[in-house]
């Protein structure tokens, strides 16, 4: 039998085409009469995706949020958003001011219909766990947060609905505005809520014949004022229902919806 062997390409004619082609990059890349090529030609070497509507005019300019080495640097963001000042004094956002750290929940380079907002409730709890670690040893902040971390380690979520990290949260801070319930169910909101969502799918509202509404529904102001008497009392024909006796005015599919009179608004 007779065994043909192949014969190899030298490897010198596999490594010059390669070498070759690495050396063209190499120079489009070098100095040339007109110096360096733009900072855009670097950038998009790495540009790991298109920023945001809100940020799109820095597309090119990585330096306005990027430090080299260090990466996103937050002090830049503050720069631009410092004086922001409809955001930092709402209610709900005014933490913004003493923050410190921004990627976290808003991240970028998500493309240009994507908002950059994307509320960690954990990473909030992490950065106030490092704003604690700032302080003098023997404080009562200390204690707060030897107190904190002992919940978090031992699993002690006031409710299985949320992560421990997220249970050294007060909901109250950010989201008493948004609290319908006027209080009467106290500033424990994950009693009932989860941080992803305010809706409750497991919720079902009593029957159209309790009688109980005010213990969940507070009147409005102007129910405690002679527009009771004068106009809604009337119209529903109700003129000695009192206040908290919702359910003799009105139905459980909406409040506007008055029994015997349909469909009224009148606020």
């Amino acid at each position: 039998m007779t065994v043909t062997s192949k014969k190899k390409t030298p490897t010198k004619w596999v490594i010059v085409p390669v070498v070759a082609v690495g050396l063209v990059g190499i120079w489009q890349l070098t100095p040339g009469e007109s110096g360096f090529k733009e900072a855009s030609t670097w950038q998009k070497l790495t540009q790991p995706g298109d920023l945001s509507e809100a940020h799109a005019s820095l597309e090119n300019n990585c330096a306005a949020c990027h430090t080299a080495v260090t990466g996103l640097d937050s002090s830049k963001c503050i720069v631009c958003h410092a004086n922001n000042e409809s955001l930092l004094q709402r209610q709900p956002t005014s933490f913004h001011a003493n923050i410190g750290s921004c990627k976290a929940c808003h991240p970028e380079h998500q493309g240009r219909a994507y908002r950059p907002a994307n509320m960690d409730h954990s990473a909030l709890a992490n950065i106030g766990l490092r704003q604690t670690n700032d302080v003098e040893f023997g404080g009562e902040t200390t204690a707060m947060r030897a107190l904190l971390l002992d919940r978090i380690r031992h699993r002690e979520a006031p409710h299985s609905r949320i992560s421990p990290t997220e249970g050294i949260l007060n909901c109250n801070t950010c989201h008493a505005n948004d609290d319908r319930h006027f209080k009467l169910f106290g500033d424990d909101c994950a009693q009932c809520h989860m941080t992803t969502r305010w809706t409750i799918p497991a919720f079902r509202h009593p029957s159209s014949r309790s009688r109980d509404c005010a213990q969940c529904h507070q009147a409005p102001p102007s129910h405690y004022m002679m527009h009771f008497s004068m106009i809604s009392q009337r119209v529903a024909g109700q003129d000695h229902a009192r206040v908290e006796q919702c359910y003799r005015c009105h139905q459980t599919t909406s409040w506007p919806d008055i029994k015997g009179v349909g469909w009224y608004k009148h606020h």
